[in-house]
Parts: C-alpha cells; sequence; structure tokens
C-alpha cells in the first residue's frame, strides 16, 4: 500500500451537468435580461400546442427562438418566412440539448423595407388568385338608404362623414366600431366587414347598401391592419358593395385593391357613397327643361306634318257627297237590274227547253234504234254462222284434196316402193279424219245461239240491248226484250209476290 503513487489533488470545482446547465442558464438570463434582436425569420413551425418555433438569421449567424402560447396573441404580427423583423424577447439555455435560445414575446417589422416587401409578396399572391380582378367590382347604388362605417368611434373620421352625408343627402349611418391599428385590429376590420355582410334583409338592424371602410392618415406601421390577409380576403368576399378610404391620398394599402371603390380620404368617401341632393335636383331640373323642349319640338314637328298632310288631303265633304250619290245610283240600278236579269234568264231556259227533245220521244227513239240493231244482230248471226260453216266446209275439202293428193302419192310411193301392200290403211285414215272434221262442225253449231233458241229457250235482253242473265237483275216495270228462233217480242217484267226473285211478264 505504501508503494502506490498519491493521488493529484486540485482545486478545480467539480459540477454534475444539471448544475453546469443552470449556470449557463442563470448566466446568459443574467446578462442578456431583455434584448431585441434583428433577423429574418426562417424555419417557422406552428406546432398543434399552440407554440411557435423559428430561427432568426443575418449574414453572420442564426439564432433559435420560440414564441409560448400565452405570447402569441400579443405578439403584434402574423411571423412569416423571410420576413426581417425585430424580436423582443430574453436569451435562455435549453439544458436539455445544450443549446440556447431567444424567448420572444413581441415582434415588429424591421423598418419600412420589411414591410414593403412583406406587403408586396402579400399582393403578388393575392393578385394571382384574382382578388384583385376588375371583373369582381360592382357598381355602387345611386342613392343608398343605409350607410355601414367600418371604423374607430372615436377621431375625426366618422364625424367627417357624418357631416359630409348629412350635408349631401341625409342617410342613414350603421357605425360598426373597430380599432383601426395595434394588435388584433385586423380581425376586427375583418369582422366588422362579414358581419355587414350578414345581416339579414328586412332584419331588426337596417342592412347596409353601401359599407366604408375608413381610417385617418399614419405611418405605415400604423396603417398595417388594413395589409393583413384577413381584412383583404373579408373585403373581396363582401357582398355589399365597399369603399376603402384608408389614410391620406398617398396612402395606399391591399384593401384599397379589393374593395369595389377607392377614395383617397374619408370625406371622398361619404362623397362617394351619397349624391348631392342640390346636385340631383339641378339635373332634375335640368334634364326636366330638357324634356320639355323635347316635347314641345316633338308636338311641334307632329303638327307640321299633320298641317302638310292636311294640305295634301282632297275635299272630305265633297268625296262623301259624290260617295253617297253614287251609292244611290248603283241602289237603284241594281234594283232595276235584278228582275230584268231573272227575265232574261228565264228566256233564256224557255228557249233551251223548246230546243229539247222530249225524254218520251228520245226513249222511243233510243228504244227503236236497239231494236232494229238487235234485230240486225239476229240477222247477221245465222249468216255469220253459215259464212263460218261454209269456209270451215271449203277449209275440210281442201284439207280432204290434200289429204287425197298426199295419200295418192303415198299411195303410189308405197306402190312402187312395197307393192304387196295394200290401200285399206290409208282409206281407214281418210274416213277417221273426215269423221274428227264433222264432229268439229257439230261441236261448232251446237255452241251457236240460234240452235239453243231452236231447242225452245228464248234470250232476255234489256231495253238497252244487254243481256240479262239472272231474275235479281230484273226490275218491276222493266222494258223487256224476248229473241226466240223466229223472232224477237217486247215484254214488261212484273215481280212474283209468290216466288222471290221470279218475275212475271
Amino acid at each position: 500500500m505504501d508503494d502506490l503513487p498519491a493521488t493529484p489533488v486540485s482545486n478545480i470545482p467539480e459540477y454534475s451537468v444539471s448544475e453546469i446547465s443552470g449556470a449557463v442558464k442563470r448566466t446568459l438570463e443574467g446578462a442578456f435580461g431583455r434584448v431585441r434582436v434583428r433577423g429574418e425569420i426562417t424555419e417557422l413551425k406552428r406546432y398543434p400546442s399552440g407554440h411557435i418555433y423559428f430561427s432568426l438569421k443575418d449574414e453572420g449567424g442564426k439564432i433559435a427562438g420560440v414564441v409560448w402560447k400565452f405570447s402569441v396573441p400579443r405578439l403584434g404580427l402574423e411571423p412569416e418566412n423571410g420576413v426581417e423583423v425585430i424580436a423582443t424577447g430574453k436569451v435562455s439555455a435549453y439544458g436539455d440539448r445544450s443549446t440556447y435560445q431567444l424567448i420572444v414575446d413581441r415582434m415588429e417589422y424591421a423598418g419600412a423595407g420589411a414591410l414593403l416587401a412583406r406587403i408586396e409578396m402579400l399582393r403578388a399572391r393575392l393578385a394571382a388568385e384574382g382578388l384583385f380582378d376588375g371583373e369582381r367590382k360592382r357598381a355602387l347604388p345611386l342613392l343608398p338608404m343605409v350607410v355601414g362605417v367600418v371604423t374607430s368611434p372615436q377621431g375625426a373620421v366618422i364625424q367627417d362623414i357624418k357631416t359630409t352625408i348629412l350635408r349631401r343627402f341625409p342617410r342613414h349611418i350603421l357605425l360598426w366600431p373597430v380599432p383601426v391599428q395595434g394588435e388584433g385590429a385586423a380581425a376586427k376590420i375583418a369582422e366588422a366587414i362579414n358581419g355587414f355582410s350578414a345581416l339579414p334583409v328586412g332584419g331588426k338592424i337596417p342592412r347596409p347598401d353601401v359599407v366604408i371602410v375608413a381610417r385617418g392618415g399614419g405611418s405605415l406601421e400604423d396603417l398595417m391592419a388594413f395589409n393583413e390577409e384577413i381584412v383583404v380576403r373579408a373585403a373581396a368576399a363582401s357582398t355589399i358593395p365597399l369603399i376603402s378610404a384608408v389614410g391620406h391620398e398617398t396612402d395606399t394599402t391591399l384593401i384599397d385593391f379589393a374593395s369595389d371603390r377607392r377614395a383617397p380620404t374619408p370625406t371622398a368617401a361619404a362623397e362617394m357613397a351619397v349624391p348631392s341632393r342640390a346636385e340631383l335636383a339641378a339635373g332634375l331640373q335640368q334634364q326636366g327643361a330638357r324634356l320639355s323642349g323635347a316635347l314641345n319640338r316633338i308636338a311641334q314637328e307632329a303638327r307640321l306634318r299633320l298641317q302638310r298632310a292636311e294640305r295634301g288631303l282632297p275635299d272630305l265633304p265633297t268625296l262623301l257627297g259624290t260617295a253617297r250619290q253614287r251609292l244611290d245610283d248603283r241602289g237603284q240600278r241594281f234594283a232595276l237590274a235584278l228582275p230584268n236579269l231573272l227575265a232574261a234568264r228565264r228566256a233564256a231556259v224557255e228557249r233551251a227547253g223548246a230546243r229539247l227533245p222530249h225524254p218520251a220521244q228520245a226513249v222511243a227513239a233510243t228504244r227503236n234504234v236497239l231494236a232494229d240493231r238487235g234485230h240486225r244482230l239476229s240477222l247477221a248471226l245465222p249468216l255469220l254462222v253459215a259464212a263460218r260453216r261454209s269456209g270451215l266446209a271449203l277449209q275440210s275439202e281442201k284439207l280432204t284434196g290434200a289429204l287425197r293428193h298426199a295419200v295418192t302419192s303415198r299411195a303410189a310411193l308405197a306402190a312402187r316402193v312395197l307393192p304387196r301392200l295394200t290401200a285399206a290403211p290409208v282409206e281407214a285414215r281418210l274416213r277417221e279424219a273426215r269423221a274428227r272434221l264433222e264432229g268439229f262442225a257439230a261441236r261448232l253449231e251446237s255452241v251457236s245461239h240460234k240452235a239453243v233458241l231452236a231447242r225452245g229457250y228464248a234470250a232476255v235482253f234489256a231495253a238497252d240491248g244487254h243481256p240479262l242473265t239472272t231474275a235479281a237483275a230484273v226490275k218491276p216495270g222493266a222494258t223487256l226484250r224476248i229473241d226466240f228462233a223466229d223472232g224477237s217480242v217486247r215484254a214488261t217484267a212484273a215481280r212474283d209476290d209468290q216466288r222471290q226473285g221470279a218475275l212475271a211478264l
């Protein structure tokens, strides 16, 4: 034991990890109790717990930062990546990771350049969405009944608007008081614009016909509430025509691009919203005078045209007298002409009737013609049959001679060729042909109507000469012609009541 080397003794104090972390934290918080740090926001993250974590950087370094949930409403602006700000807070250490960070409870934009850059970025993004398009702009009503005003209840803005509206044309003014700068101002302004749009028509609170969003002049930081995205979107979504009057004539905010009209001052916004009663009255008088003059000119021109037309018209009483005289003359002539016309037509009918034959004579003449033609037909038919019979006999003789000649020729040929054959078969064929010819002649004679009449039948014809083949075709009292084998007779048909369809002559 005495041979072991002795442990070196040191006067450097010994700390645990927690002790050194706590000492560093106390040193940082003591040395930098409350600081303002300028830098560009980057790596911004919002956690579900409500805390915001980010980093501030410049050309030479970067520091972590955090905004606790309870400090977010009082922060003063909406942090965004790429915006240069001045963060106010304290420097502290985070022992679990051996890092230090800036605990921020307030932010502000780092000068006008940062504000303008942020405004320009927001303007470009909203313009790309179409919120500033001219097609979205609506016309203002000519004479609104209620004018809604979104502004601070204190200050000269609301007084200027009231005075101007009272001077030009007194209207009802509905004020929605809001803060126009500071923390929460943007949310209150957007809520007021949306609240006016949500009012029902005919409700207890009258719905404005036009809304004025107004504020007096101020620095760029003072007007930042009207450059916030929530206000611009509320103005673009307003269902009521909206006039923006923020700042002086040289001041421009993003709400001016989204509103339907921009006024350089609150007074100009009131003049834009409400017309001048004196100017309206003067305009009405001028229009009335112009209308009266136009009506007088129209009446004068119509009177001149009427006078010219009157000079071009003939004497109406004379025309009427002439027409009345012509009508009397036509009436008298018509009264005389009608009997004369009837007499002339009656004479023409009588003359035509005298030239026409009597119907009985015409019927008798037609009946004689038909009887003559029927008699001639009855005489001509036997002659025709006899002529046909003679022709058939002549043809039969010619055929017989030809057959005989042919038979003779064939017989001579056969006698030369076949001397042993006899003429008996040829004579048999001649007898057969003659018998066939006589049969044809008998059949022709049998189909002649004379042969039928000769057997005791009769043919019945109507008065017009066409044959009647059924009793139903004969009407009672009709004149008939009956042909027999030796001549024709005329008869009158009568209906046999005992036998339907039968005739009695």
